[in-house]
Formats: C-alpha cells, sequence, structure tokens
C-alpha cells in the first residue's frame, strides 16, 4: 500500500502577509546613500581555511567569531575542497566534538555533536530542512557549512541540545564565471558538477547563478549503489543600494540501495565459522532501491533603513518524497549455527512538506558609554508528514555462502500509517552589549509555541492533539584580556518538541536541554590564525528512542549528559600552508532510564577521544608554483554504547592530496583511509554493525572560463 502524496499547499496568505509588511518601509527608503555597502556577502572574511566571522543566518549578529561567547565552527569552500568533501559526513570529519557517519553509508546523514545525536537538526541558510526526510543534503551547493554547538534553539525552534549544522548556499556573484568538473574514482565513481553565472546589471546586484551535479558510484558492499542529482538555480535582485535580495531554489533525487553493515559474530566478535567477508550484502539485490525527491524554493532579504534598524527576513518551502525497500537483521540476528542471518524486509513511504519563515529586526544605539545591538524577532514552521511502514518475510542468508534471489513476502495492510503535522512559532529577544571596548555580554529569551497533531490513517482516529509553550534563555559573557586572548562564558537552554507517539496512543513529550560553558578563543593574524579551548556540561532530558517491541512506535527513555573538553585551530599561514587541528574529550553517560540497567552506561557511538589533522601546502613562487600537497589523519578511541554489548575498537585513518592549479584549470588527487585500513563506524545493536569506510581514491579536473 502506498500513501498518496501530500498536496502541495503553499502558505500564500503568510508569504503575502510578509512581503506586504515589508514593501511599505522599502517604498519609503531612500535608496541613494553612496556611504552603504552595494552588495552584502556572508562569506566575505575567508581566508583560506579560516573565517572571522559566522553567516548572519547561524548566529543573527554581526560580531566576529572571536566576539562570540558560543563554540561555533565554520568549515569553509577551500576547506571543503582541499579535503575533497562529498557529503556532509566528510564536512564534518575534521570539527571538534563531532561524530559523523557512524551509522556507515546507509543513504543518508548521521552524526552526534558533542556526545547528543543531532541528526535531525540540519538547517539551510538559517531555517530547517524537512524533519525526518531521510535525504542526505547535497553539500556541492554550500559555500560554507558551519556547525553551532550546544542549545541553539534560542535563535532557532526545533533544535537538538547537541548543536545544529547550516549550510549556507552558494549565491550570485557580481562577475561572470563558468565552472566545470570532471571526477573519478574507486567503486566506479563517476561525477560531473558545474556552476555558472552571469551579471544581470552593469552593477552587478542583479545576477543568476546556477550549479549542478550528477554522480554515480557502486560501493564497496556487492550490489550497492548511489544515484544523485542536483540543481540549484538562484537569482539576485536589484531593489537598491539598501536593500539585498536573493531567490534559492534547489531539486535532488537520490536513489541508492541501503549499506546495512555485517553480523556482530564473524566481525567486531569472533565466530567459529571464521570472519565474514566486509562486501557482503545482507539484503537482497533485487528487492530495493531507496529513490527519494526533494524541492526548495525560498528568498533571502535584507533591508536596512535611513534609522539605523535591518531587516532580514528568510522563507522556504519544502517538498519531499521517499520510497523505499530494504532487507535487514531481524530477530536475534545470526542463527545458533552462526552461519544463517535472520532477516526481515521492510517497506517504507515517506513523503511530506513544509515552509519556515524566520524575520528578525536589529539595531545598534548607545546608552551612556555602552552600545547595545537589539535583535527582536518571529519565526514559525510548519511540517506535514506521512509515514507508511509494511513489514516483509524473506528466508535466512547464509553469510558465509550467500546465495540470493529469495521471494520477500510484503503483507497488505502496513503495520504503522502515520499522519502528522507539527506547528511551530516562536519569538525572540536578545541585547548584545559593549561593556567596554573588551567586554562584550549577551542575553536572549525566546517564548516557543508548538502544536503536535497525529492521526492513525489505518483507523482513521486522531492520535494525538498536543499543545505546548515554554520559555528559554541563553547568556554569555566574553572579554578580551589582552590582543587576541578572549576568555568567556555562555549558558544556553533548548526545547524540541518531537512528533512520534507510544504504543498506547500517547504524545512523545518534547526534548529539553541545557548547557554550560566555558572556554577562551584566540585571533592572531588579522584573523588568520585562530584557536577555540572550551568546557562544556550538556543535559538533554526527555530522550526519545524507538520501541523495540513495536516498531513504528516510539518511548521516552530518561536523561542523558555530556561533559568534555574541545580544541580547535585553523589557520592561513600566509606561506602556502593552511592548517586545521581539532581535539575532543568527550565523557557521556546515561543519568536516568526506563531499563535501569543502562544507568551510568555510556552514551552510544561517543569515542573518548577524538582528533583530526590536516594540513596543505601550495607552492606560491618558481617552478612548481601551482602545486599543493595535502596530508592528515583522522582518530577516534573505541566507543562503547547502552544500545550494544560489544566494544568498538579505535582507529586511526590518513588521508593525502595532490593538487595543481594552472591558468584557467585545477587537478587534484586524494586519497582517503590512505592505508586502507578496516574500522568499524560505529554500534547499531547486538546483532548488526556498521562499516567504516575503506580506502577511496578520487581524481578530478575542473575548468575555469
Amino acid at each position: 500500500m502506498t500513501a498518496p502524496i501530500l498536496p502541495l499547499r503553499l502558505p500564500l496568505h503568510l508569504l503575502a502577509a510578509s512581503i506586504a509588511a515589508l514593501l511599505a518601509p522599502l517604498a519609503s527608503a531612500e535608496d541613494a546613500v553612496a556611504t552603504l555597502p552595494a552588495v552584502r556577502v556572508d562569506a566575505a572574511g575567508d581566508v583560506g581555511f579560516t573565517a572571522r566571522k559566522a553567516s548572519s543566518s547561524t548566529l543573527k549578529s554581526d560580531l566576529p567569531l572571536n566576539e562570540t561567547a558560543q563554540s561555533v565552527t565554520v568549515v569553509t569552500r577551500e576547506q571543503m575542497n582541499a579535503r575533497g568533501v562529498q557529503s556532509l559526513t566528510d564536512a564534518l570529519q575534521g570539527v571538534a566534538g563531532v561524530v559523523s557517519g557512524y551509522y556507515g553509508r546507509r543513504g543518508w546523514d548521521d552524526f552526534i555533536i558533542r556526545g547528543q545525536r543531532a541528526t535531525e537538526s540540519v538547517y539551510v541558510d538559517g531555517l530547517r530542512v524537512e524533519m525526518d526526510a531521510r535525504v542526505a543534503q547535497e553539500t556541492f551547493g554550500a559555500e560554507r557549512i558551519e556547525v553551532l554547538k550546544g542549545p541553539a534553539s534560542v535563535n532557532f525552534g526545533l533544535v537538538q541540545p547537541g548543536g545544529m549544522v547550516n549550510m549556507v548556499s552558494k549565491r550570485p556573484r557580481a562577475e561572470a564565471f563558468t565552472e566545470v568538473a570532471l571526477t573519478g574514482g574507486s567503486d566506479n565513481f563517476r561525477q560531473f558538477t558545474f556552476d555558472f553565472g552571469r551579471p544581470l546589471s552593469d552593477t552587478g546586484r542583479s545576477a543568476v547563478r546556477i550549479n549542478g551535479l550528477m554522480l554515480n558510484s557502486d560501493d564497496p558492499t556487492d550490489f550497492v549503489y548511489y544515484k544523485n542529482r542536483w540543481i540549484a538555480p538562484s537569482m539576485s535582485l536589484d531593489l537598491g543600494t539598501r536593500t539585498d535580495f536573493t531567490i534559492l531554489t534547489s531539486f535532488q533525487t537520490r536513489e541508492y540501495v541501503r549499506q546495512q553493515g555485517l553480523p556482530v559474530r564473524g566481525s567486531v566478535l569472533p565466530n567459529p565459522n571464521g570472519r565474514v567477508d566486509r562486501s557482503l550484502f545482507i539484503g537482497e539485490p533485487g528487492f530495493g532501491p531507496y529513490e527519494a525527491s526533494q524541492a526548495r524554493i525560498g528568498y533571502a532579504l535584507e533591508h536596512r533603513f535611513d534609522s539605523g534598524w535591518t531587516l532580514r527576513q528568510n522563507f522556504r518551502w519544502q517538498d519531499y518524497d521517499m520510497d523505499g525497500r530494504l532487507v535487514a537483521v531481524a530477530g536475534s540476528g545470526l542463527q545458533a549455527n552462526n552461519r544463517l542471518l535472520n532477516r526481515q524486509g521492510t517497506l517504507q513511504d515517506f513523503r511530506g512538506h513544509g515552509y519556515g519563515l524566520d524575520t528578525h529586526l536589529t539595531r545598534a544605539f548607545d546608552i551612556g558609554t555602552m552600545r547595545h545591538t537589539v535583535l527582536a524577532g518571529v519565526d514559525t514552521n510548519h511540517h506535514a508528514k506521512r509515514e507508511t511502514t509494511t513489514r516483509c518475510t524473506v528466508a535466512a542468508l547464509n553469510v558465509y555462502t550467500p546465495v540470493y534471489g529469495a521471494t520477500v513476502n510484503c503483507g497488505s495492510t502496513p503495520l504503522t500509517d502515520l499522519d502528522e503535522t507539527i506547528r511551530y512559532t516562536g519569538v525572540y529577544l536578545r541585547d548584545q552589549v559593549r561593556l567596554t571596548d573588551r567586554l562584550n555580554a549577551s542575553v536572549t529569551l525566546r517564548r516557543d509555541w508548538a502544536s503536535v497533531d497525529s492521526t492513525n490513517v489505518l483507523t482513521g482516529t486522531s492520535i494525538t492533539d498536543e499543545n505546548y509553550a515554554t520559555t528559554t534563555g541563553s547568556a554569555g559573557l566574553i572579554y578580551e584580556v589582552i590582543d587576541g586572548v578572549s576568555p568567556y562564558v555562555s549558558y544556553a537552554e533548548s526545547f524540541l518538541p518531537q512528533g512520534g507517539y507510544s504504543v498506547s496512543g500517547q504524545a512523545v513529550k518534547p526534548e529539553s536541554g541545557k548547557q554550560t560553558e566555558v572556554g577562551v578563543k584566540f585571533s592572531f593574524a588579522q584573523g588568520r590564525i585562530q584557536a577555540t579551548v572550551a568546557h562544556f556540561d550538556l543535559e538533554r532530558q526527555d530522550v526519545r528512542a524507538s520501541d523495540a517491541s513495536n516498531p513504528g512506535f516510539y518511548i521516552l527513555i530518561g536523561e542523558q549528559r555530556t561533559r568534555g573538553y574541545e580544541l580547535e585551530l585553523l589557520a592561513d599561514l600566509r606561506n602556502g600552508w593552511n592548517l586545521s587541528a581539532a581535539y575532543a574529550n568527550t565523557d557521556g553517560e546515561v543519568v536516568r532510564d526506563v531499563n535501569t540497567a543502562n544507568i551510568g552506561k555510556p552514551l552510544d557511538n561517543v569515542p573518548r577521544h577524538s582528533a583530526s589533522l590536516w594540513a596543505q601546502y601550495r607552492v606560491r613562487s618558481g617552478a612548481l608554483t601551482g602545486l599543493g600537497l595535502g596530508a592528515g589523519l583522522r582518530y577516534e578511541s573505541e566507543k562503547q554504547g547502552y544500545s550494544f554489548a560489544y566494544t568498538i575498537p579505535d582507529y586511526t585513518v590518513f588521508d593525502a592530496s595532490v593538487s595543481y592549479i594552472g591558468q584557467g584549470y585545477r587537478l587534484s588527487l586524494i586519497a582517503k583511509n590512505l592505508f586502507d585500513r578496516d574500522y568499524f563506524a560505529g554500534g547499531l545493536n547486538n546483532n548488526v554493525i556498521p562499516l567504516g569506510d575503506p580506502r577511496r581514491v578520487l581524481a578530478s579536473v575542473t575548468l575555469d572560463f
């Protein structure tokens, strides 16, 4: 049974009202003021691997990073290119306190921030992507990727306590450019990308840009493959020197077979029959794949008034659709003979739509000797989704001599069929105060209203109609004791309506979190050398988990806590060297749980120690001008958890690159996991374990016109 597609209902009344409210003050504004900047570009301060500021869509602030009392990591486009980033998992691997890809190559993004799952806290241009869309985000369309660590729901609704990721889209430029690239490599990897831009006016304020990607790739696991198509047209309009307005759109399709990992016995644990081949596919080649599509349209607007107020508004509509078929481990996994693997099939249908609108005003003014920058805003989100799951039976698989082609029998009636709508509105107020030339304080308050409406389509009955309201806040203080050295302290809270319901029909309560953080920020050489040392203490309450006894339903399992230290260093040394280094010491544990045996156990897939390093050198003079050499490593100590009873071994993998920049072209050769180290990405349960990535070599040619 396939769920009907939800109708596409653009909130025209909301959009029209917002634009009308904006046009009134715009019509009376004077455009011809030479002292105002002609174009605002968020990433203007990027130098190599370093960024002086986060984008306004992440922090809703113009403060430099070294004056912000919060841990924020910016992954610049140059850093992504240097490391050969192909996915959000790749991009986050060098960020302190982030564990990415811990469920392996299952087809969408999985990551943990500061010991807490943050997979559902992905934003694009300051607006959240659809909840549970299960579509991996395309990083080729991002100019930079920014990670805000710790509770962030004061600035954003619907954010998990560990933190959030904001992807900043590529925008039109004032100059003409054309870039095409071909990439090929391991596992039959083939990719074509293009990035095209043209100004539409003499000033360059009106411009168009289109970037796109076509990707086909196999996988080290038999029968697994990926196909991805992406196109993102954008246009900026000239509405006067006081106004920046950009229309942002994208369309993405993905087709893939899920890589399901390996049985625990015969991989991370011994099996009397020997080790299981790492290329083993535990599904059925004829039962699949996943097919997904995702479409977005929106805009980013900024207007600067005569009075000193600045108005910013972001809007986006999004629609997604995903149908999936998989065969995975069932029941107790391997049978008593340790050869036959119990399996079950699943039909999944996820589809939905939603919109987000965020509007805020900001202005700086003086009161006595203190400089205040006030921000007042309102954001609203609407997410409607339909999820249908059907169970299927299939024969066991001999994992040592696999024979495929078993019949998969699926039930005529879905196991679950849920229609759910989450509506969310928040108002927020912040005051950033420059108390002295070296001392800055920030205080924010937010009030949220949320409703969750759920219907069991199988019975036609309303399951939940819950309404929530809460107030959260944050505060921070940062002081530059000497030039370039700024200790800080901060406190932040979060609130997250989760959706879903228990087998008894009760709505799942919202999740909450709070964090204290102290640290020191360093900034030298006009921001080209930056470092952060931070200690945090984070609590997460009303944690939701899937009900193992009742698939498709959820339970609240209790409270979790993480504490730790982080160190990050980014440097552009201006002599050809760029450096990126990170280290995290994270201690996570279960504080309360419905299963009392879990109390005191470590959190799933959180290594106590993790580190990364990447160094790149570019020759800038002589016969070898343009030649670049890069090398780095990634390390994670052993990992345990409360959801599985085994220990995941530690690992260290090395990466390397060679590149050359010529006149109008670029060449690169990148090797990840250079020495082909076998490792495991993380733990799933006691029956199956995800795999780490083997060696992958990618060669690319890029032409610039």
